[in-house]
């Protein structure tokens, strides 16, 4: 949806790969990050940020006007252009090298790692928003954008972040409404791999 990303690819090689710069210090491979977490984000301007994952929707309404009080942490592309709890979020590009997610029953979970089927460090739509908190700090937000699954997805979970080629982060970073909604489409089916996630350390970031 996701639920849990990884982050391995390192900062220089994701500065190469989108043309960006970054004041973030070097950090080593993260295999579990969570919602709640800061994680690295590629802004408009091409630089790579870090931001909380999970929008705090304070001062936001739905459509019948009453207050959004969970945190986003996925926004659905379906209405993301429509909803009035995202209105005057910015977009933004959430690089990671794959992703969790888990079938089965509680306490009976399987967890699934979801990936590139060629290795190569993926990216996910997002949407920004800046909270500030009662004793004036500033903190910068961020929520993957999702869609259906394509075909490698569907046999473990319903919902997939929107994933962006070459030409997607383009649309998605510097176009109008009209074609970044472009990038809501299916992501072909082969180019993910997806796999028991074995042991993993789930206390660990």
């Amino acid at each position: 949806m996701p639920g849990r990303l990884i982050l391995t690819t390192p900062l220089e090689a994701l500065c190469t790969q989108h043309g960006a710069v970054t004041d973030l210090p070097a950090q080593g491979p993260r295999h579990n990050i969570a919602p709640g977490q800061d994680i690295v984000v590629l802004t408009p301007d091409r630089q790579l940020v870090a931001m909380r994952w999970g929008i705090v929707p304070v001062g936001r309404v739905n459509a019948r006007g009453r207050p959004v009080m969970e945190v986003i942490v996925n926004a659905r592309s379906e209405t993301l252009f429509e909803k009035s709890a995202f209105a005057g979020t910015g977009r933004a590009v959430v690089p990671a090298d794959g992703w969790y997610e888990w079938t089965g029953q509680k306490r009976r979970k399987t967890a699934w790692r979801i990936g590139a089927a060629d290795g190569a460090c993926l990216s996910f739509a997002a949407i920004t928003d800046r909270w500030t908190a009662p004793d004036g700090r500033v903190l910068s937000q961020v929520a993957v954008v999702t869609q259906a699954p394509n075909a490698d997805v569907a046999p473990v979970h319903d919902r997939m972040g929107v994933l962006l080629d070459g030409g997607g982060v383009a649309a998605w970073l510097d176009g109008d409404e009209e074609r970044a909604r472009t990038v809501f489409r299916p992501w072909p089916e082969g180019r993910l791999t997806v796999a028991e996630a074995g042991a993993v350390d789930w206390s660990a970031p």
